[in-house]
């Protein structure tokens, strides 16, 4: 009787084993291709972006979803433009914030697909058509993948992204992300 009465003493103290937490923040670098896309294809061409980003996304494994706010810096190249009427390449900045989510698809606690929006700054060393502009400020969108590598130490990331929304020229860009983790 008295080992019934440990063993449901012990039962009844014992607390549940929480989640494991995945690191919230992530500080690396990015880079990868980028094309003008629709009216605006002509003018920027094609090229190349490369950058630092950081991001906030806390998230416990076992929950399915979680936000997500990422920052984004990057330097690129564009070739084949018409708006590099001086020199080529046309040379470009941009600046994201984004806000979004993370959800994982599967049972996988280190696999998330991302969905963000937010704003973006970008700038050009030359004149852009139809506007005739070097600065511009609007919305960017990204669909992406986040994988977690040994042991959540290292995040990469593979990001579609779309931007400038609004007044400004029209990107498309595939942008891959190599980032160090942390809590």
């Amino acid at each position: 009787m008295r080992a019934l009465l440990v063993a449901g003493a012990v039962a009844a103290l014992a607390t549940k084993a929480g989640a494991e937490p995945l690191p919230r923040y992530s500080i690396g670098a990015e880079g990868g291709g980028i094309s003008g896309t629709g009216s605006d294809a002509t003018s920027l061409g094609f090229g190349w972006v490369g950058g630092a980003q950081a991001a906030l996304q806390p998230i416990a494994t076992e929950r399915r979803w979680g936000y997500s706010i990422k920052w984004s810096v990057e330097w690129g190249r564009m070739y084949g433009g018409d708006a590099a009427r001086i020199t080529d390449p046309l040379y470009l900045l941009q600046m994201d914030v984004l806000g979004g989510i993370r959800i994982r698809p599967g049972d996988n606690p280190n696999r998330y697909l991302t969905l963000r929006a937010g704003g973006t700054l970008l700038r050009t060393n030359q004149l852009v058509p139809p506007n005739m502009q070097r600065a511009f400020a609007g919305g960017v969108a990204t669909i992406g993948f986040d994988q977690y590598l040994w042991g959540a130490a290292v995040l990469i990331n593979v990001d579609v992204r779309f931007g400038v929304i609004g007044d400004g020229p029209a990107t498309l860009g595939l942008v891959f992300g190599f980032s160090k983790t942390g809590s």
